[in-house]
């Protein structure tokens, strides 16, 4: 599989002339295009510029209001609820955790709510802002696409449903955990099949419940057909992991059903062709010195950070990492040798710019 590494500014620049090319308003572009390209810096490739090809499917489906601006519908003290106007999520979700920052900053804690959004990339981008401004951040969504295989099931029925944790440390990198409620994200299983590459065993899982590597069919169980799909957080379809189909329920409680969102097996059969998919997002900020003294939070998870990375490792060219410590080093390499792109992703970004007539600045 070819792949060429492209500067992050020029993968910025081609995002923006996309978003541009479709009528997205230029100041809700530029929020999008920083979060879809600081996300392929950490090296999450599933939810950063390989995501045009989905949001260009939502468009041409009419599914996107892309010149929506977000707009504040309740405003409670600690607590607002946001609306995003069918847009794609990401300036929408920006502006409700730099709101839920602010509140926690004046009140100890904030919780924002998001309705009538899109998808939003990757939770972790918005837990980490929550950091960089000295607060702790939790980040959940609700989710568009039908792909979790429940324990006992032979077809989907909840989504990855992420959730996302950062906390502030002093000398250290912030604790950063970003996951979905699968086993795997569902676009993870998009990354293997644009590189051409086996997927791990027990990932995805037919409808008999055995693994299935193949990452064509694999996309063919995620993504279209009604039976398999991805296996729950904790295990194989075989082994059970009501923990994890349970945790994926919780993260839609709080992001969708509490803030007004849709519940996919509902929506996928009521849902009338041009319909947004009103996704609900959930982003609770909280500031340490709310309950602790000035610092001691901090001073206190840079000595927990210490003592794991202290522990003795089974192999002594592999040190012990903390949750944020793999992206943090991609983002390193990335800014230095560029992000690396598939030969079949740069394919489908030359075609989406020739159907929308954006200049490939790519290459």
């Amino acid at each position: 599989m070819n792949i060429i590494n492209v500067d992050a500014q020029r993968v910025r620049r081609q995002i923006l002339g996309i978003l541009d090319a479709w009528g997205m308003a230029q100041d809700l572009a530029e929020v999008a295009a920083d979060i879809m390209v600081e996300t392929d810096l950490l090296g999450v490739d599933s939810h950063g510029v390989s995501m045009l090809m989905m949001y260009e499917d939502m468009r041409n489906a009419g599914m996107l209001s892309l010149q929506a601006r977000p707009t504040v519908v309740r405003d409670r003290g600690c607590t607002a609820l946001l609306d995003g106007g069918a847009s794609l999520g990401h300036p929408v979700s920006s502006m409700a955790m730099q709101l839920a920052i602010d509140k926690a900053l004046e009140h100890g804690v904030g919780v924002v709510g998001v309705r009538n959004s899109h998808h939003f990339g990757a939770a972790g981008l918005y837990a980490r802002m929550a950091s960089s401004r000295g607060v702790v951040g939790l980040v959940t969504t609700a989710t568009r696409g039908i792909s979790l295989v429940p324990p006992r099931a032979a077809e989907p029925v909840l989504g990855t449903n992420p959730l996302a944790f950062a906390a502030p440390a002093g000398r250290n990198r912030p604790f950063v955990l970003d996951m979905s409620t699968t086993t795997v994200a569902a676009n993870k299983v998009k990354v293997y099949h644009l590189n051409d590459k086996t997927m791990p065993s027990g990932w995805v899982v037919d409808a008999e419940g055995q693994s299935v590597r193949d990452p064509h069919v694999g996309m063919d169980y995620v993504f279209k057909r009604p039976d398999g799909g991805l296996t729950p957080l904790g295990g194989a379809l075989e082994l059970g992991s009501h923990k994890g189909y349970g945790l994926a329920m919780m993260v839609h409680i709080l992001a969708g059903t509490l803030m007004g969102g849709s519940f996919s097996p509902i929506r996928n059969r009521t849902q009338k062709p041009g319909d947004p998919d009103n996704i609900g997002h959930f982003f609770m900020a909280i500031d340490p010195d709310a309950f602790r003294d000035e610092d001691a939070f901090e001073n206190d998870l840079d000595a927990a950070i210490d003592a794991l990375h202290a522990t003795t490792a089974a192999n002594p060219d592999e040190p012990v990492l903390v949750a944020g410590d793999p992206e943090a080093v991609t983002h390193e390499q990335r800014l230095r040798e560029g992000i690396p792109i598939p030969q079949t992703l740069d394919a489908h970004i030359r075609e989406i710019c020739s159907r929308c007539g954006a200049a490939y600045v790519l290459q």
